[in-house]
């Protein structure tokens, strides 16, 4: 009985965040209310709150059951740590992207959805904490091909870093606001080939002697 329990209040949960999904999407985040999420999920105001402490807890929630695309791609391009691998990961993420209903719908929600009022604040430092991971390990890869490849870049890597984020999530948005209007997988690996171009990778200098 109270293993039945548990799966119940599981599934009710899982209802809560499907709901959440729908809502947020077609309406925006802040245009939704939990009692809104409640009727969608078939619930009553007090499952949301036996669950979630409010609004900005089970927006995170919700985002927890999918890594978006620059989140799985840091991860592996930490494993990785050169550009070619940051490449790889980032194909597999916008395939992902295009591949995967869930991801592209939290996605469009986290870009397009939300507004970074007081009570989502804890909203808004996920969201930092996320891009500034990503430049991060971004900026070390960089940092370690120039090595590698004896080259000098020519602006700082932190800057680059910058730039290479935003590019790829600046293609992601985009491409969302209009699916049909370009490949994003393919105009992703072309654009991100001429930026590294642009930063003379693939250009390597003979070393001194």
């Amino acid at each position: 009985m109270v293993r039945r329990t548990k799966e119940e209040a599981q599934e009710t949960r899982q209802r809560l965040l499907d709901a959440a999904e729908v809502l947020f999407q077609s309406q925006g985040v802040s245009h939704t209310t939990l009692q809104q999420i409640a009727q969608q999920a078939g619930a009553t105001r007090g499952a949301i709150y036996w669950h979630f402490k409010d609004k900005a807890d089970l927006f995170n929630a919700m985002m927890d059951r999918v890594t978006l695309p620059l989140e799985a791609a840091v991860q592996r391009v930490a494993e990785d740590g050169s550009m070619e691998g940051v490449e790889r990961m980032m194909v597999e993420a916008l395939k992902l992207m295009t591949g995967d209903p869930q991801m592209r719908r939290v996605f469009d929600i986290a870009t397009h959805k939300v507004e970074y009022t007081h009570d989502m604040q804890s909203v808004h430092r996920r969201h930092l904490d996320a891009r500034n991971a990503c430049v991060f390990d971004f900026e070390k890869a960089m940092i370690a091909e120039a090595r590698r490849s004896r080259i000098k870049l020519p602006i700082p890597a932190a800057v680059a870093a910058q730039g290479l984020h935003a590019l790829i999530n600046g293609l992601i948005q985009n491409w969302l606001l209009d699916p049909e209007a370009f490949d994003l997988v393919a105009t992703g690996r072309r654009t991100f080939r001429v930026y590294l171009a642009g930063l003379g990778f693939g250009k390597s200098q003979p070393g001194p002697g």
